[in-house]
């Protein structure tokens, strides 16, 4: 019999290409310096968002990973298998050098355009980010001892992706992951209990066994992973390849994988050490600055996967909104559903702002002390921010769908089960904001690259004038706060609030100096004072909503392919 037509249905959003759709960001990658990247841009934007490209990415959320402890002989083999869409996914993102171009070929804007790539990969699949992240995030700590680095970094900066499970000697190309977290410690890492002993003399680049217990050791597939270890001398960083330079197994065995939220196609794990052989990477004891170089990299990414779920929500919702009526109109037509999207618009554009001027201090910092000041501190206000903003600006997103967003056939499950994770990861909230706190209180003027950055938006918005003079007494009353135990709890207790108002100013700032004037007085308005309300949605009725969504979505490059046309 047959059924009734399909009429006022929005056709999915496939075949567009996500750079060339996408203003804000070509104009971002022209403004710091990495223009010359633009062709590697296109050509993966292509891929990631063509229909093959999205199907790929459904199937390997669709199939996730799965253990294989034994082989059907009884051998020990702790072996993670992937469904091949999973390494199809790797292998393009590893081809266009979203692990290694600011290693590969560091010239000005590398880190911008790195951060580009990766933008895009999670707007497509976010859980093959992780592997990808943790491989280009752990350059940094390697080349603290170089005579490892030189055995290891041709390979990892490889643009070939050799998913074997087979000795790194004999791969094209090589991932890292990580494990620091420990059932009893968590955040806490210095609270470790596995146990590193050297095998001779011990020291730096030398071989030591570990043995222990990892509660979360990310990408269990990979290659090597960083490890932070007991030693007499304290916690210590080791790499710990999965397979000796013997070409033997190495002993870590993993237990089981995770049962997540979401991050569906990537493998977390538990794992344990017993006498696994592991190479000491810095000093004894110096594990901590050993490898933070590697968290404040993944933190960068942390910051640009939360921008990037925002933008592909925000894509979809219009999307929906544009080819979807109710009560004889499309809904992008109706004005109390253009302030809701104008307001996730402007959540977007701010977040993908501060990301990328992120990204542009991580370009700067060996060439410029005020740059790497910004780097630092940045990096995690900008992280807490963003990724706190993310739930609930997919949420909202989800809503513009009605009932149609709850299906899990359509994208907005996987993208809000995405969504809170990047909060959590290399550090939840508070772990971050108390990270803000000690960097300010080992260096009190660890915050004058950030108000060098809010001064330089001054006089252009009242509004905004005033919050930043009231960000500096903040700044100037932390400094001055007594070094007193009452002190120090007032400090944690308004940490958050702290951090927060400093994000929002530097988002505003951004928006005050690159934005259209009205996009960033709206910001303002809705942002820094109580103009706008607490739910998106809520902007001014003054503010031209329909010009802040008319700029986000690019009807002439998505709505004639994401319309089945």
């Amino acid at each position: 019999m047959a059924t009734h037509a399909v009429l006022n249905q929005a056709k999915p959003l496939i075949d567009y290409n996500l750079f060339d759709s996408d203003t804000l960001l070509k104009d971002l990658i022209k403004r710091y310096g990495a223009e010359w990247a633009e062709d590697r841009l296109k050509g993966y934007g292509f891929i990631v968002g063509s229909a093959i490209g999205i199907g790929i990415a459904n199937d390997a959320n669709a199939h996730p990973p799965v253990l294989k402890t034994h082989s059907r002989f009884g051998e020990r083999i702790d072996q993670v298998d992937f469904h091949p869409s999973y390494h199809h996914l790797m292998s393009a993102s590893i081809a266009a050098g979203a692990h290694s171009l600011p290693w590969t070929d560091p010239r000005d804007g590398a880190h911008v355009a790195r951060a580009a790539l990766l933008y895009m990969a999670f707007q497509n699949e976010a859980g093959h980010c992780c592997p990808v992240s943790m491989t280009y995030s752990a350059i940094p700590a390697l080349r603290k001892q170089p005579d490892i680095a030189a055995i290891w970094e041709p390979l990892i900066t490889s643009t070939s992706y050799d998913g074997r499970f087979i000795p790194y000697m004999h791969k094209t190309g090589v991932t890292i992951g990580m494990g620091m977290t420990e059932k009893q410690g968590g955040s806490d890492v210095r609270a470790n209990t596995t146990k590193a002993v050297p095998v001779g003399a011990g020291g730096p680049g030398k071989e030591y066994l570990l043995t222990g217990h990892k509660w979360f050791c990310s990408a269990p597939m990979s290659d090597a992973f960083l490890i932070l270890a007991q030693t007499e001398k304290g916690v210590s960083c080791f790499l710990v390849p999965r397979f000796k330079p013997n070409e033997e197994k190495n002993a870590i065995f993993i237990q089981r994988l995770k049962d997540k939220l979401g991050n569906k196609s990537n493998a977390s794990s538990e794992i344990e050490l017993e006498n696994a052989l592991g190479f000491l990477i810095g000093e004894e004891g110096r594990g901590v600055p050993a490898i933070i170089e590697m968290v404040n990299h993944t933190r960068l990414d942390c910051i640009i996967g939360s921008a990037a779920l925002m933008r592909q929500s925000l894509l979809q919702a219009m999307h929906h909104c544009h080819h979807r009526s109710a009560f004889g109109k499309l809904l992008s037509e109706q004005p109390l559903m253009v302030n809701v999207l104008a307001d996730l618009a402007l959540e977007s554009e701010a977040a993908l702002r501060l990301t990328m001027r992120v990204a542009r201090s991580y370009d700067q910092a060996d060439k410029s002390a005020k740059e790497s000041q910004f780097k630092r501190i940045a990096s995690a206000i900008a992280k807490y921010w963003v990724s706190k903003r993310a739930p609930m600006a997919v949420a909202e997103a989800l809503e513009c769908f009605g009932g149609n967003g709850y299906v899990e056939e359509g994208p907005m499950p996987r993208l809000f089960r995405e969504s809170p994770l990047l909060g959590i990861w290399e550090g939840s909230g508070n772990v971050i904001c108390l990270d803000v706190l000690r960097a300010v209180s080992t260096n009190p003027n660890t915050l004058d690259a950030v108000v060098d950055e809010l001064d330089s938006a001054l006089g252009r918005n009242r509004r905004y004038d005033m919050f930043v003079a009231s960000v500096k007494h903040d700044i100037k009353a932390l400094k001055a706060a007594p070094a007193t135990k009452a002190a120090a709890a007032a400090r944690e207790r308004g940490a958050r609030r702290f951090v927060e108002r400093l994000a929002l100013a530097l988002q505003a700032s951004l928006m005050l100096r690159d934005a259209p004037e009205e996009t960033a007085n709206a910001f303002v308005a809705s942002r820094l004072t109580n103009a706008g309300g607490y739910a998106f949605g809520t902007l001014p009725v003054k503010v031209d909503a329909k010009r802040i969504v008319e700029t986000a979505y690019p009807s002439r490059a998505i709505a004639g392919h994401g319309s089945g046309v």
